[in-house]
């Protein structure tokens, strides 16, 4: 009786292991920040009266779909330098949880069907931004990671574009209040990954990937950049309440948010010390789904 209550309670930590490694394999966090950005953007463009949600929840897994095959790619294109990052040595590639072979069959499969499923589902022009985001952090983002400095300019490039895409998904159009979105997420991205860059720079550096603190050893170009790359947010910021998608309550949140999130880039640039890295994470943590929260909060009928 004892032994078959063992293998019972045996078979739900078996299957929550597996959960476990699937959730790591698509980076689900990032996944689920992808995801809220999408839905914002469509939430922001959709102007028909009552909200296709039917339309809305295709987008969202097609998208899904995108992103967890991106990030299954990424780390079998990056298992042998994950396995000499601490942080990333226990990812299921490096670790041996799983095996290589199969983190590219699922991630190509899972973002082929996803693009598929976007342009039947959704429409053509949000599976080809989709195409473009999977692409360029891929084949462009990941391998630059170990070439130059500006990877991570460049791997902002398709980390802004998912609201663009529920943008896209819900008006079938580009327009300039979707590159306002896009900018948003671009100018955040900066200042958080210098963060994370900062705090990891040893590790960064022994697993071969060639991040700015790397090779700025007094981190007086980490530091401006993360100042000069949060006061360029601030501008931009406001652009939904200029181009009139989020309203005056939007405007004021909008303006404090970025002057604390300024306020510790420059404190950041000022100590550059482990301490003033982290709480610069953790503002840019803070900030991004509080801007996004008043722009659906206050948005323009």
């Amino acid at each position: 009786m004892k032994a078959e209550t063992q293998t019972v309670s045996a078979a739900p930590l078996e299957e929550k292991g597996r959960l476990t490694i699937f959730l790591e394999l698509v980076k689900a966090r990032l996944t689920a920040l992808v995801l809220l950005t999408t839905l914002v953007g469509f939430h922001l463009g959709w102007s028909s009266g009552v909200m296709n949600y039917w339309l809305l929840l295709h987008a969202l897994l097609g998208t899904a779909l995108v992103a967890g095959g991106a990030s299954a790619l990424n780390q079998f294109l990056e298992k042998h330098h994950d396995a000499n990052m601490p942080r990333t040595a226990d990812r299921p590639l490096p670790s041996g949880r799983l095996q290589p072979e199969f983190a590219l069959i699922f991630g190509g499969a899972s973002a082929v069907v996803g693009l598929i499923y976007l342009a039947l589902a959704v429409n053509l022009l949000t599976s080809v931004l989709g195409a473009v985001t999977l692409a360029s952090y891929v084949f462009i983002y990941t391998p630059l990671k170990r070439v130059t400095t500006l990877n991570t300019a460049i791997g902002a490039i398709p980390g802004a574009l998912p609201p663009l895409m529920g943008w896209t998904a819900a008006r079938d159009e580009i327009t300039i209040e979707g590159w306002a979105l896009v900018a948003i997420l671009f100018f955040w991205q900066l200042p958080h990954f210098l963060a994370i860059a900062w705090l990891y720079r040893d590790e960064y550096a022994k697993a071969g990937f060639a991040m700015l603190p790397v090779f700025d050893k007094t981190g007086e170009r980490t530091g401006a950049q993360a100042v000069s790359h949060t006061l360029g947010l601030l501008p931009v910021s406001l652009a939904p309440f200029v181009f009139k998608v989020s309203g005056p309550i939007y405007l004021v949140g909008a303006l404090l948010l970025g002057l604390g999130f300024l306020w510790f880039a420059f404190r950041f640039s000022r100590r550059l010390d482990e301490v003033h890295a982290r709480r610069l994470f953790y503002a840019s943590i803070i900030y991004l789904p509080a801007l996004l929260g008043l722009m659906v909060l206050d948005k323009v009928k």
